[in-house]
């Protein structure tokens, strides 16, 4: 059975424009292994922004005010299976900037990114072989983050429906 589900994602960028991005694994799949931004579900009497922030304070330990964030920047629909349990899921991405202190104060909740978690500079993604969703998150980062610089009135970039299972890395 597929399960549908709805998913508020955030960019945070560091002063430097390193991009947060958590480990995850697949418990049935040996050696699957990703990594992604912070974000989740959609809980039941929120929007996507109130999720966003509730979803970054449960993953990172950072209180980020729904103002802080931007519009929504990137759309995404994926098709993926984590843990036996196959998912239709609709993505919406908004940027967060957070200050050095700030950056320096996340503590990562491990049953979110029980493998790890960095702060990664566009050139770093772009260069890695390490499997990293949404797919082209280098070339898409590196045209956000030179647009205007951060969160800006741009048309949201739909960044393309995939099936994580069998489309190519």
């Amino acid at each position: 059975m597929m399960l549908k589900r709805w998913t508020s994602r955030v960019l945070l960028i560091d002063e430097r424009d390193r991009l947060l991005l958590l480990c995850g694994r697949d418990p049935r799949r040996p050696g699957a292994q990703w990594w992604f931004t912070v974000g989740g579900g959609v809980e039941d009497g929120e929007d996507y922004a109130q999720a966003a922030v509730r979803e970054v304070r449960e993953e990172t330990a950072l209180s980020l005010p729904v103002e802080r964030l931007s519009t929504v920047v990137w759309t995404r629909q994926s098709l993926l299976t984590v843990d036996g349990q196959r998912f239709d899921q609709y993505e919406e991405y908004r940027l967060a900037r957070v200050t050095a202190a700030e950056a320096c104060t996340v503590r990562i909740d491990t049953t979110e990114a029980c493998y790890g978690y960095r702060w990664w500079a566009a050139e770093e993604l772009g260069a890695t072989s390490e499997t990293v969703r949404p797919k082209g998150m280098a070339s898409h980062l590196t045209r956000l983050l030179t647009a205007v610089g951060g969160p800006h009135p741009e048309p949201v970039l739909h960044l393309g429906d995939f099936d994580e299972d069998t489309d190519p890395e």
